[in-house]
């Protein structure tokens, strides 16, 4: 009896198969304790081109404030630039001469429709750059009557030496007939450019004026006054440019060496996405800072100016390509160059061609020839300009299908939709403080193309000046501290930290969503020799 009430207890013997299963159990959790200590080295790790598998950014370990007080900081300096341009000198320093007085003061008979028109220029120094000569005609026509009349300028050009001797710049035999459009409505006709000068060898200039095919313009109209300006740059205004062009240069230098410092215990291959892009901009922004733009004042040359265009056209294709690139890059593990960067490059690299070509081409010409107008150089400007605006939408059409592509994707995921918002944001700011400054700067017309060819623009201050260029300096300021390493320290925490595997497992937003993976990544089986007494 008892016998059989101690078999129907169930526990007084031991099964073979238990044991096998008890041993099967221990081995995989020995394993699995293996796995956690070496799982960094099986596939798929940090190292084997997994674009979310990066040294850990101080992204993840900002918080909100943190985020507000970044931002502010960008806007405070901003702010700051804006004031020093308002406070500023004007850009440009304007002088008058009315033909009127010209013909009277040197008893010329001439009609005021054809000229001559001798005048001699303001003094000039090498920080006034440049040398603009605009004519502006007025009528007595009060009819509400628009109209386009052609006709054509000559013009002779003689420097005036400290000796107050004449030099030839551009006499008889180089002068050249250029054709020109008179814009008027009612009384008042467009400002059109006579000559521009892109290089000062002289203190003073002597222009010599000739009008054509106005003849029959005038009887009908009848010009009143023609109004002659020389435009220069404001020395004053060089002098802060220079200054600031150096501090910017000097604190891009300092952040450049900062960022990479901060990388250099990485492997490149460890860096993420933007930390790689960073580490092409910031030495790209040192030359958009133009570290030989003092030579522009010291050599007579046309390359300190066509080496500036170029260093601007590369930093901003650069950053075209950096949006691109970013936006595309989250999403996609592989990016090999036939096909992530071969497409991208085709459609920035016409935008750079078009920049540097076209302000090469302007140079030199205007260094050859001072009366030549880009704009008026029709054919092959016109043409320019259709291609540079093609690509420009091609452009913004394909960045657009990427952003909604990837917040479709990536928004719900952890680190990665953090990475989107801060990039985006930040991206709006520069675009919308950027399509500000341009139509403060140019009008909202686009075929008002250049400050170089037209001075009929709202540059009242250096305002302007100082807010477009320190928007770009701030900006990768900006990006180069949020995307530098984070402080925290240890290989677990220095990378993997936007995996989505890892990062969905955490639930807390307080502790976990910037914090460490040490949990998630712990075994779920203690070992046998741990210690169980608390």
């Amino acid at each position: 009896m008892a016998k059989s009430d101690t078999s129907n207890l169930g526990y007084a013997y031991h099964l073979p198969s238990g044991g096998c299963l008890m041993r099967i159990r221990n081995a995989l959790s020995q394993f699995s304790d293996l796995f956690s200590e070496f799982n960094r080295y099986i596939a798929p790790a940090y190292h084997h081109d997994r674009c979310e598998r990066s040294v850990q950014m101080r992204l993840y370990s900002m918080h909100k404030r943190e985020f507000v007080m970044v931002f502010i900081a960008f806007f405070a300096f901003i702010g700051l630039g804006l004031s020093i341009g308002l406070a500023g000198p004007p850009i440009t320093i304007t002088s008058k001469h009315k033909a009127t007085d010209i013909l009277q003061r040197q008893n010329f008979t001439s009609d005021i429709s054809s000229g001559p028109f001798v005048m001699k220029s303001p003094a000039m120094s090498t920080y006034c750059q440049q040398l603009w000569v605009i004519a502006m005609v007025e009528t007595d026509n009060t009819d509400d009557e628009k109209f386009d009349k052609s006709f054509h300028v000559s013009v002779l050009i003689d420097g005036l030496t400290t000796d107050n001797k004449l030099v030839n710049v551009m006499h008889n035999d180089n002068a050249h007939n250029r054709t020109r459009h008179l814009r008027c409505e009612k009384k008042y006709c467009d400002q059109v450019t006579v000559a521009h000068l892109g290089f000062l060898d002289y203190n003073y200039y002597v222009l010599t004026v000739f009008f054509y095919d106005l003849e029959s313009f005038h009887k009908r109209y009848h010009i009143s006054e023609i109004t002659f300006y020389f435009k220069s740059y404001n020395p004053g205004f060089t002098q802060i440019e220079i200054w600031f062009r150096f501090i910017f240069l000097l604190s891009t230098f300092i952040v450049t060496c900062w960022f990479a410092h901060n990388l250099r215990k990485y492997p490149i291959y460890d860096w993420s996405i933007e930390q790689k892009w960073m580490s092409v901009l910031l030495p790209l922004l040192l030359l958009y800072n133009d570290p030989i733009f003092p030579m522009t004042f010291l050599v007579n040359s046309w390359l300190p100016g066509m080496l500036d265009a170029i260093f601007q056209a590369s930093f901003l294709c650069a950053l075209l390509m950096f949006w691109l690139c970013i936006y595309h890059g989250l999403r996609q593990n592989e990016r090999r160059i036939l096909t992530f960067y071969l497409p991208k490059l085709l459609l920035v690299g016409p935008l750079w061609v078009c920049a540097v070509v076209m302000a090469t081409w302007q140079k030199l010409n205007e260094l050859e020839d001072p009366t030549y107008s880009y704009k008026l150089d029709t054919s092959n400007f016109y043409s320019f300009k259709v291609f540079f605006f093609i690509f420009v939408g091609l452009y913004l059409t394909y960045l657009l299908c990427l952003i909604l592509r990837a917040y479709s994707e990536l928004r719900s995921m952890p680190f990665f939709d953090m990475r989107l918002k801060f990039m985006t944001l930040l991206v709006m700011i520069v675009l919308a403080i950027s399509i500000t400054i341009t139509i403060m700067r140019f009008g909202v017309g686009v075929l008002e193309d250049n400050f170089v060819a037209e001075l009929s623009t709202h540059y009242q201050s250096s305002a302007q000046f100082m807010g477009f260029y320190g928007l770009l300096n701030f900006y990768l300021y900006t990006m180069a501290y949020v995307y530098s390493p984070s402080n925290k320290t240890g290989f677990e925490t220095a990378i993997t930290k936007d995996n989505p595997a890892f990062s969905m497992i955490n639930d807390s937003d307080e502790d976990v969503i910037y914090g460490s993976d040490e949990e998630s990544r712990r075994p779920l089986n203690r070992s046998y020799n741990e210690d169980d007494s608390d």
